[in-house]
């Protein structure tokens, strides 16, 4: 056989396998993931992680659904997170609203966009919010890989400001209610699990 035939069929079955993989999980009607995200204050100790420092604002908890996931892998905020998750909670995790809401990632970013909103514009940004995840371990930061876009994911971990020597800082968003410039959370991820 031809190894350009080769070539080509193995490029069309890793192209198969590729889409089959990442496709999206599909739930069906309503809501999956209806509780709002746990917030409370923390007392843990700062952390030295890669020459960073991560100071606790709050310990966190959040059961939400994967809206959309974007890698990093340049700039001095890839080297603390990753991976950024949109995620969505309440109506914002339910098929029928999302199958309405067109959204995006980049650049440390989230966006949404609706030709005709299916629920209040408010309603979408105080239950869906763009997540910067900082792996705690080896454990979460292999489960962050596997992560798709649909499924239901459950993190508990700390919200916290990172500084670097230099003066750099990164402070986490301690609301789920802002929008904009500073109102993604910064999470120091101890447990991750997906379904």
């Amino acid at each position: 056989m031809n190894w350009k035939i080769l070539l080509f069929v193995g490029l069309v079955s890793y192209g198969g396998f590729q889409h089959y993989y990442h496709r999206p999980i599909i739930h069906g009607a309503g809501e999956i993931a209806p509780s709002e995200p746990i917030q409370s204050s923390s007392s843990a100790d700062n952390i030295q992680l890669n020459g960073f420092t991560l100071t606790a604002l709050a310990d966190y908890s959040i059961e939400a659904r994967v809206l959309s996931r974007e890698d990093y892998s340049t700039g001095i905020t890839s080297e603390l997170s990753p991976t950024d998750l949109a995620l969505g909670w309440g109506p914002m995790s339910d098929e029928a609203v999302l199958d309405n809401i067109d959204i995006s990632q980049r650049h440390r970013w989230f966006y949404w966009r609706a030709d005709k909103l299916p629920i209040p514009q408010r309603e979408i940004e105080i239950h869906a919010a763009n997540t910067h995840i900082i792996p705690a371990n080896d454990s979460v930061r292999r489960q962050l890989g596997n992560i798709k876009v649909g499924q239901l994911v459950k993190i508990k971990g700390l919200l916290v400001e990172a500084k670097r020597a230099d003066g750099w800082r990164w402070r986490s968003s301690l609301s789920r209610e802002d929008v904009g410039n500073g109102a993604c959370e910064l999470i120091y991820v101890t447990q991750l699990n997906a379904s």
